[in-house]
């Protein structure tokens, strides 16, 4: 059974001591830290030009990448106060012999929160699909013989959030260690804890995906051992439980991306404005204020107060499935989503499928993922058959012009081929949506 004093580790990559939570200043607590470092480094940057739902899109209405990312923190750090306050008044220990604060667990799930999309390409969920498509089915399959069965099953199945642990953690540009953030916010940052195979070896929630590269194994092992993460055996073998407050996580995101993306699909037109009333006062039929609502002159106003109304709803009904599963979770046999608990999960389930059907299976989103598909396949047949042909001496001019283009730092020469392709696919996927499509018409002749 884990333990929060240990799950809720300050411990960095390098640490000679450990860090104890009674001799942190307050002022700016180590988890504070982590969210500071997120903040300011270049691959959250990045989220501001990357797509959400809509690629692409030339209204202010969208959220991109950053904007969602910023609210499910937002969100985050309220579950995450909100559980704190519960689990100190149920584990006095924690505050009185430890100094623990219940805005410790708010700060942990805000850092993990606003890091959740960090590792994902451009263009959406469709980049992580045609990233993976290049090597499964196209002209990466030349590679399969060349690397283990692990690091291909990265590649086929490329994953954002196996990217998002190794932007956070790799070294790289002399930085040791990535932004050495707290072992207590990167195990709760890794919803999945376990490598991309044996794939989907239970239905167990944590083990829909996979959370770290083949390359990322030995560091991930070395977080889930200092926070305390109980190991799960299975017929296929043995993975880690997930940190508690990953389901916090986890749950903020769902909820933002379900209210949220509703929102978008109605500001766009895309959804009927009554559709908002019907669905969502299912949520919060008994706050709603009538008077203030009545008053509320634009759909974008009165969208904006049910979405606040129904996402106030949704974190207190994720406390409480939180807390009462608490002991579960911290044995490691809780396996399910908590939204999944939820009374509401019918009505999400329903705005859900509207998103679905009238947002994310829009014209707008097909077309423009098309474009996403042509450009990042196009990307990583160019960048790897320029360092192939560099690596193999048969490097062309134009070989040598992408690489001092697109590539100048990129070193293949000491790696194995497993870990340069994975290096490939993590550079292309930190791009912008924006840096993606300029790059690929310069491949192409297209910016003349």
């Amino acid at each position: 059974m884990a333990n929060w004093e240990q799950l809720l580790s300050l411990k960095r990559f390098g640490d000679k001591h450990k860090r104890i939570r009674k001799e942190q200043d307050d002022t700016r607590l180590g988890f504070e830290v982590d969210y500071d470092r997120i903040v300011f480094s270049s691959a959250f940057r990045s989220l501001q030009d990357k797509t959400q739902v809509i690629p692409l899109s030339e209204t202010d209405f969208v959220h991109t990448r950053l904007t969602h990312s910023l609210e499910v923190s937002v969100v985050g750090r309220s579950l995450g106060r909100n559980v704190g306050k519960a689990i100190l008044k149920k584990y006095p220990y924690l505050a009185a012999t430890h100094g623990f604060h219940f805005n410790d667990f708010g700060a942990i799930v805000a850092a993990a929160a606003i890091a959740h999309d960090i590792g994902n390409p451009p263009f959406g969920h469709s980049g992580e699909n045609a990233m993976s498509d290049y090597f499964k089915n196209g002209a990466g399959q030349r590679f399969q013989s060349q690397i283990s069965k692990l690091a291909y099953q990265d590649l086929t199945h490329f994953e954002g959030n196996a990217n998002g642990f190794k932007l956070l953690t790799e070294t790289r540009d002399g930085s040791v260690g990535g932004l050495r953030l707290s072992y207590a916010t990167l195990a709760s940052f890794t919803k999945y804890p376990k490598a991309s195979l044996p794939h989907k070896p239970t239905n167990q929630i944590a083990h829909k995906k996979y959370g770290y590269f083949s390359q990322q194994a030995d560091f991930f092992d070395e977080v889930a051992r200092d926070v305390g993460l109980p190991t799960s055996t299975h017929e296929h073998g043995q993975s880690y439980a997930r940190h508690p407050l990953a389901f916090l996580v986890e749950a903020a995101d769902d909820i933002c991306y379900t209210i949220i993306d509703f929102e978008d699909g109605i500001n766009l037109g895309l959804i009927p404005e009554d559709y908002a009333l019907e669905y969502l006062s299912k949520l919060i039929n008994h706050k709603i204020d009538v008077d203030k609502y009545a008053k509320l002159n634009t759909t974008k106003n009165r969208v904006a107060y049910l979405r606040s109304l129904a996402i106030g709803t949704l974190i207190q009904e994720t406390v409480d499935i939180f807390m009462a599963n608490e002991t579960a979770i911290l044995n490691g046999d809780f396996h399910v989503d908590l939204l999944s608990q939820s009374r509401y999960k019918a009505q999400i389930k329903d705005i859900i499928n509207i998103s679905i059907k009238n947002v994310y299976r829009s014209q707008e989103v097909m077309d423009k993922e098309i474009v996403g598909y042509k450009v990042l396949t196009s990307l990583l047949h160019e960048f790897t058959t320029a360092v192939e042909h560099q690596l193999n001496g048969q490097s062309t001019s134009i070989d040598r012009l992408i690489l001092a283009n697109f590539l100048p730092h990129f070193n293949a020469e000491q790696s194995p081929t497993e870990d340069w392709l994975i290096d490939i696919s993590s550079h292309i996927a930190a791009m912008t949506d924006s840096e993606a499509l300029r790059t690929y018409k310069k491949l192409t002749g297209m910016a003349l």
